[in-house]
């Protein structure tokens, strides 16, 4: 526990300190932000800072940093080191220069920003990774809680997947503070408190503490820490995801120097609900290979209740799985959003016309609806390595930003050329990639990364500066 202690310490001292230096070096104007050059009732909306921070909050949690942060527990404690460095070096960096950057670009979503920085060619290979990856997150998020509905009411899970898909189309629709304005803050409250509460009755109550407390890795099966921690605990460290999410978010600051509390800043909080979960996986199981068992026995979201259910009682799993369907939903409906907002700024069609917004609502909708349907299971294998992979280009964008701009550029490039090494190396070591050995792999990962800075570093000065 006291290494959990350390790290909170540690996160909130990252956005006191770190969070500052990002801030300089993006450098904050007194601009106008696009919410209050054009609101237009729909998209661009300002809002209170506080609603901002928590709708941000949720909208790049979710499920994330607590499902990941059990999972990379069976690793043991060594992945409080990953979330602490990788939330404040990595993720928060990735998150406020993704943020800022679409706020400086009026909004606009990060299929624009890829044209602007990478080119126009890679706008159309963009365009259906990121829509395809939005829907396929929507569809699941869509499916496992009517799954969850359906068990615990002994009714028709179709029944449950047709509600929660009218849900998301008015969600969808509707302008952003009718329901995720209103709800989503409140939402965003009960994950932090929830979270909250079952700490703290690890720390009252005598739960079995974890026997082999070492910072190295004590994975059952011996798999390696690099680089599958690193993509086991995405939310929570860094998530590509969570730059789909922050555009939205952009269209509703009020001045930019609430990016850093918002952004910056709501990336940390996640951090700090990872390193609960984690905990409470590392503390609640004997060892990692009783932590490994309960997951392949039950999944993460059985793991969930066990926890939730043996520190809390049972009131505490029905709140558990509330919250998690909760969660679920709340992941999904702004997944279906995004993508709405990606394919009007990619066909340039205003979004406070009614005719348009529903146009686009009902394409997303019939793509999560066809996704649900058919089995995706072998597809989201492949998620995760997709996400981190997804982390590492929006690295190398806002690092291009600050290239150009004569900023420090090392703030972006140091996680950048680290994530490129994650996901060489993943897509080396991993049966649905090349299986390759884990030295063969850790090479891969190494040369890959070095070539990429170097290459950064030549190819720069040449491709960047043009005009």
């Amino acid at each position: 526990m006291i290494l959990f202690i350390l790290a909170c310490c540690l996160l909130i001292l990252g956005y006191v300190i770190y969070g500052t230096v990002v801030e300089k070096v993006f450098g904050i104007s007194t601009n106008k932000t696009p919410a209050v050059k054009h609101p237009d009732g729909v998209d661009y909306i300002p809002f209170p800072t506080y609603k901002a921070f928590l709708i941000q909050f949720l909208n790049i949690a979710g499920l994330g940093p607590v499902f990941g942060a059990i999972l990379g527990a069976v690793y043991g404690p060594v992945c409080l080191l990953w979330i602490v460095f990788g939330s404040v070096f990595a993720g928060a960096v990735h998150d406020y220069l993704s943020g800022m950057l679409s706020l400086r670009h009026d909004g606009k979503s990060l299929i624009y920003l890829m044209e602007v920085y990478f080119g126009k060619k890679i706008k159309y290979v963009a365009l259906f990774l990121l829509i395809s990856m939005l829907l396929l997150v929507g569809a699941i998020f869509a499916k496992s809680p009517a799954q969850m509905i359906g068990q615990l009411t002994h009714s028709s899970m179709w029944l449950w997947l047709v509600v929660i898909f009218g849900y998301y189309f008015i969600a969808t629709l509707l302008p952003i503070d009718k329901l995720i304005g209103r709800f989503y803050p409140l939402f965003a409250v009960c994950l932090m408190g929830s979270s909250v509460c079952l700490i703290i009755a690890v720390f009252a109550r005598d739960i079995p503490a974890f026997l082999n407390f070492k910072l190295a890795n004590l994975h059952p099966q011996n798999l390696p820490l690099f680089p599958l921690l690193f993509v086991t605990i995405a939310c929570g460290a860094i998530s590509g995801f969570h730059a789909t999410q922050s555009p939205m978010i952009a269209r509703c600051l009020k001045n930019e120097k609430y990016g850093r509390p918002v952004f910056y800043g709501a990336m940390i909080v996640e951090g700090i609900v990872a390193l609960i979960w984690a905990t409470l996986g590392i503390c609640f199981y004997p060892t990692t290979s009783a932590l490994l068992a309960s997951i392949q026995s039950v999944d993460a979201g059985g793991v969930v209740s066990e926890i939730a259910k043996g520190l809390l009682g049972n009131i505490g799993g029905v709140v558990t799985i509330a919250s998690v369907v909760i969660l679920a939903i709340t992941t999904g409906d702004t997944c279906f959003r995004s993508a709405r907002l990606i394919l009007a700024d990619f066909l340039k069609l205003p979004q406070g016309k009614i005719k348009f917004r529903l146009v686009l609502s009902l394409s997303v909708l019939a793509g999560g609806i066809f996704l649900s349907i058919i089995n995706v299971s072998t597809i989201w294998r492949y998620f995760g390595w997709f996400n981190q992979t997804l982390a590492m280009f929006t690295l190398w964008l806002v690092t291009v930003y600050l290239y150009k701009a004569k900023k420090c550029f090392w703030i972006s490039l140091a996680p950048a050329v680290f994530m490129t090494g994650v996901s060489s190396a993943y897509v080396a070591y991993d049966k649905l990639f090349l299986n390759l050995s884990v030295p063969v792999a850790h090479t891969v990962g190494f040369v890959v990364a070095v070539l990429s800075l170097f290459g950064f570093l030549v190819l720069a000065p040449k491709c960047c500066l043009k005009k």
